[in-house]
């Protein structure tokens, strides 16, 4: 029985649980918006939350979560937030991201259907308005997504009211022979029957669809001129109409602060300042709709201030980029006219620079920036935590101080076909995937795991010799890891014995003669194997680092497998090329089947001659037919 929670923590999704739990202490009692990310960056799981802090923790007990959401916890290696004013704004911009990265453990993937809207439909004479969910229709005009079905329909009911538009569906409309009970209530003009002129319902659409667009004072001080304009010609009845519908018009929208209501297509870029680090928080809004976020912690900024580091960051961002016609920025940019100038250019046509100092586009504006902050103390205290696990990790292995930069080894193969060597790349940052690389294996030494790893440690190190003998670049490494035991130890030694290299600590990292998570022995040079407690953190930290390595080779040794299936034993017949080749597959198959036919049935093939048909059949059978 005291085995028992021992052998659960080792389990792989004790790593998610973990890798959460390390995240709470963190994490703001608010509501937001958590992203749950797998090894390869993909989005699993999109989540709302009054309180993230709650929330998130219930993620780090996994045996209390159903099975599906188990899983989705042993595969999660990273976490992403965003803060929000309210619960009702998180499920607005849940609804958005899940839109936007479909990911694969949300149980329903919501999309525009999740959410009401009130459309208008253009497709009669007399525009019908309604709720609507579900895919959209052309000739149909849609305004929201509103946050719930109440808030859609009470906001219908007061439209309704200030503008008399009809919403019942065509066959009802085309069948009325007299007005019916939304007439008599004043919600409804009674088009169907003649009550109003197509011109008359014409301005009562137009007024709606600037209401909803974002031009609600235009619309209410006209009616206000309407209304005063009636009482002064003694037409009361006219008056009072209009004052029930300016009165209306009070209660129909309410403010999100998630989506714009008058924002179009923007970004929102905001740089937050601790210490020697930044970030910069950059939200998309598209057709006023929040479209995701995404934070960057841009490199040298210790001597630069808010303004400097906004200008480079929006001069890089925007080159890869297509920037929207409007950046509204937190802060005001270095050389900003300048720079808009070249943003400009890039984009074909104006950018608008906009530091804003009130109204809505100063709230969406702070809201980026109280992100930023938030995203960079989180990022600072994580910093802090890999300090001091890098410190552990130097003592256990007797290293001379924490190591800067990592390199993980490992190789794939499939019995020597497709070898690969990779390398990846750990910092006190993170993983820097910029430094991956990848080693195509020579074909005498792909399936000797030893002899693979000689070859990759040799290129890999000779270059570096070249490059940078005197170790002023940054691109030497502090260790060495292996994937492997004493046998890889004793190849990557003797690497460095023949290129002289004899200050770079190796460590090779096995699994335990169960292949067991938890059990992995590390051999060192000139000590006994060491063993590392199963709860230890520099164990986790390690077993992350050789996952990360192992998954990287094995994605590059299935990409080279994909190519190499591409090609197969017909490309080396002679006369047979692309079109032919491929002729010969829709026929029979496959290359299999080709190798297995008759001569006569390679002479049936479209565009298989005679000549090249005995040549094929000759390929696989010495001797002829």
């Amino acid at each position: 029985m005291s085995d028992a929670p021992a052998r659960e923590s080792t389990h792989p999704r004790a790593r998610g649980a973990e890798l959460i739990r390390s995240l709470l202490p963190t994490l703001p009692d608010l509501p937001g918006v958590y992203r749950m990310i797998g090894a390869r960056g993909e989005v699993l799981y999109v989540g709302k939350a009054k309180s993230l802090r709650r929330r998130v923790a219930a993620y780090a007990r996994p045996d209390a979560l159903p099975a599906r959401l188990r899983r989705m916890v042993a595969l999660t290696r990273h976490m992403e937030f965003v803060t929000t004013g309210s619960e009702t704004e998180a499920l607005l911009l849940e609804a958005n991201l899940i839109k936007r990265y479909r990911p694969a453990f949300n149980i329903v993937l919501r999309d525009d259907k999740s959410f009401p809207f009130i459309v208008v439909d253009h497709n009669h004479d007399f525009p019908r308005i309604g709720v609507h969910r579900g895919a959209r229709r052309k000739g149909c005009e849609y305004f929201g997504p509103f946050a719930s079905a109440g808030a859609v329909r009470e906001t219908l009911n007061a439209l309704l009211r200030a503008f008399p538009l009809r919403n019942c569906p065509d066959t009802v409309f085309h069948n009325r022979s007299r007005p019916c009970l939304q007439y008599q209530i004043k919600r409804c003009s009674a088009p169907c029957v003649g009550r109003i002129s197509k011109e008359d319902y014409a301005r009562l659409v137009a007024d709606v669809r600037a209401f909803l667009s974002g031009r609600s004072d235009a619309v209410k001080a006209r009616l206000q001129r309407e209304m005063h304009a009636a009482a002064e010609a003694l037409e009361f009845e006219r008056a009072a109409a209009l004052r029930d519908r300016i009165r209306a018009l009070a209660h129909v929208q309410s403010r999100q602060g998630v989506n714009a209501r008058r924002l179009h297509d923007a970004d929102v870029v905001a740089v937050a300042r601790m210490a020697a680090e930044a970030c910069v928080q950059v939200f998309f809004y598209r057709d006023g709709r929040a479209c995701g976020n995404r934070a960057h912690y841009p490199a040298h900024v210790q001597d630069s201030d808010e303004g400097e580091i906004l200008a480079a960051f929006l001069a890089q961002f925007y080159e890869a980029h297509p920037a929207p016609p409007l950046l509204l920025l937190s802060h005001e940019p270095a050389e900003r006219a300048l720079l808009a100038r070249a943003i400009a250019e890039r984009a074909g046509r104006r950018v608008e620079l906009s530091v804003p100092k009130r109204g809505e586009r100063r709230e969406l504006v702070a809201f980026a920036l109280d992100n930023a902050r938030q995203a960079l103390a989180r990022r600072l205290a994580e910093q802090e935590r890999q300090k001091e696990l890098l410190a552990e990790l130097a003592a256990r292995f007797g290293l001379p101080a924490p190591p800067r930069r990592i390199e993980v080894y490992d190789n794939s193969h499939i019995q020597g076909r497709h070898a690969v060597g990779a390398m990846i790349v750990a910092t006190p940052e993170g993983f820097d995937r910029r430094a991956y690389r990848t080693f195509r294996v020579g074909a005498e030494v792909a399936g000797d795991d030893c002899a693979m790893l000689r070859e990759v440690l040799h290129r890999r190190l000779s270059k570096l010799l070249r490059e940078d003998p005197e170790r002023e670049g940054g691109a030497w490494p502090d260790l060495l890891l292996i994937d492997g035991g004493a046998p890889q130890l004793s190849a990557a030694r003797a690497v460095l014995e023949e290129l002289k290299i004899a200050d770079l600590p190796v460590v090779a990292v096995a699994k335990g003669p169960e292949r067991d998570a938890g059990e992995e022995r590390f051999f060192l040079p000139g000590r006994e194997p060491l063993a590392l407690d199963r709860h230890d953190p520099v164990l986790y930290y390690v077993q992350r680092l050789r996952d990360e390595a192992h998954r990287f080779a094995v994605e590059t040794h299935r990409r080279s497998r994909k190519k190499g299936t591409l090609r197969s034993a017909l490309d080396e017949i002679p006369g047979v090329g692309p079109r032919r080749r491929r002729a010969l597959l829709d026929h029979f198959g496959s290359a299999r089947a080709v190798e297995q036919a008759s001569l006569r049935d390679l002479e049936a093939v479209p565009g298989i001659s005679r000549s090249l048909a005995r040549r094929i059949y000759e390929h696989f059978h010495e001797g002829g037919p």
